[in-house]
């Protein structure tokens, strides 16, 4: 036998109800059609090790391959010495998981965590909720660069849909850009402005070629990209950061080294006992933190085993004004304690232990550079992030309650002493 039956890996895996992940996606798979289903199971275990080592869809496949722990997690009984899957396959899978099938993994780790008895119904007494950013995988926006993207996008996806552009500004635009940087590091910045009007004006020379030929429906979303890029000023609200990502937002959130970062808001919920995450979302379009409290709580319902035993929701002064309207009680950060009895205050001083959760969230499984596609890509990612740092918590809760456990049943013989 290659495994250890103590081992947390095997532990844990038998605690995790894999059949809920197959009636859950049971109905975005055919009987008939198609090539045969992955496995749910070995899925889902791939993206918990993925997240939790902060790895590639690439190579955490690869170091699949190596650890036979990694495989009886997956629900393998024999050991396999070549790939189970290609990698792109994990990207198609993520696809039919969904918002839902990404919250019902947070949900798995809990239940999991309860059955084992490392999260008692007194932990989920007291939540902690703060909002942060997950920034996107983009290159810091300029408006040089982006007009240089969007006009070398459309003509190439305008030419393949068989239109005819005259001129592509491809040899002119590289240079526009590379002097407009330059420009602007020699302080040179009339130049360095001129250089950013003439990339519009070639970006507003394709686009209304392109419309006098009739804009195809394939190249509709990145032609209103475009316009939008094109026609936006230094003060609008809403504007586009990314050609290839329109819904990233530019998010201020204080900070003295980074003034703005660009991706979108993040909510995040945590048990003040024990740092249980029993929620995590998306909320996109950059609302105000008091705003997104509703819905965040309405996801702890969801996900939390305990709902009914939540007392008090501890938040920062970001949250004055908020929209939750549920029986727990919200109590919002203070500087001085003043009138609030000792044994509330013990709990308020306990809300920023939400800051290195998020942290831990950001440095360790991949919340800090979001890479996967698309709105979908920003609302899965917080949620795998969660789940796998309460399946982290999980495999190290097991693993010291067996070293408790063997301290218990064999304790240290002190080595003898030699005068």
């Amino acid at each position: 036998m290659l495994v250890d039956a103590e081992h947390p890996l095997v532990k844990s895996g038998g605690k995790l109800d894999w059949a809920k992940f197959d009636e859950l996606l049971g109905a975005t798979y055919h009987a008939t059609q198609g090539a045969p289903g992955v496995d749910t199971r070995l899925m889902v275990a791939l993206h918990y090790l993925k997240y939790q080592h902060d790895l590639s869809d690439e190579a955490v496949v690869a170091r699949w391959v190596e650890n036979p722990y990694w495989q009886h997690f997956s629900g393998r009984q024999f050991f396999e010495h070549e790939m189970p899957i290609d990698p792109s396959s994990m990207t198609r899978w993520r696809k039919r998981l969904g918002e839902a099938g990404a919250e019902a993994m947070l949900k798995a780790t809990l239940e999991a965590a309860e059955a084992m008895k490392a999260l008692r119904p007194s932990d989920v007494a007291h939540v902690n909720v703060d909002t942060t950013v997950q920034t996107k995988a983009i290159r810091h926006p300029t408006d040089a660069r982006l007009y240089d993207r969007a006009r070398e996008r459309l003509v190439k996806q305008a030419r393949q849909a068989g239109l005819t552009i005259k001129q592509s500004y491809e040899r002119v635009g590289r240079r526009l850009v590379m002097m407009a940087g330059r420009y602007a590091h020699a302080r040179q910045m009339r130049r360095s402005k001129a250089c950013t009007r003439k990339l519009r004006t070639n970006l507003g020379r394709v686009l209304r070629e392109i419309e006098r030929q009739g804009v195809p429906e394939a190249l509709r979303l990145l032609f209103d990209t475009s316009k939008r890029l094109h026609a936006q000023k230094r003060g609008d609200q809403s504007k586009v950061y990314s050609v290839h990502e329109p819904q990233t937002a530019c998010i201020a959130k204080g900070k003295a080294g980074r003034k703005y970062e660009f991706g979108q808001k993040a909510s995040v919920a945590a048990t003040s006992k024990g740092g249980w995450l029993v929620g995590a979302k998306c909320m996109p379009g950059n609302p105000y933190d008091g705003h997104t409290l509703k819905e965040q709580m309405a996801q702890v319902d969801r996900v939390c085993i305990k709902k009914k035993s939540i007392k008090t929701i501890h938040v920062d002064m970001g949250y004055r004004g908020h929209d939750y309207d549920g029986p727990a009680e919200v109590l919002v950060d203070r500087r001085r304690r003043g009138e609030i009895p000792k044994r509330v205050w013990r709990w308020m001083k306990r809300r920023a232990a939400v800051e290195p959760t998020i942290g831990h969230l950001k440095s360790d499984y991949r919340l800090e550079r979001n890479r996967l596609k698309g709105g979908v890509g920003d609302a899965l990612n917080v949620f795998l992030s969660a789940a796998a740092m309460n399946f982290a918590k999980l495999l190290r809760f097991v693993l010291a309650f067996w070293r408790l456990l063997l301290t218990a049943l064999f304790p240290p013989v002190p080595s003898p002493c030699f005068a």
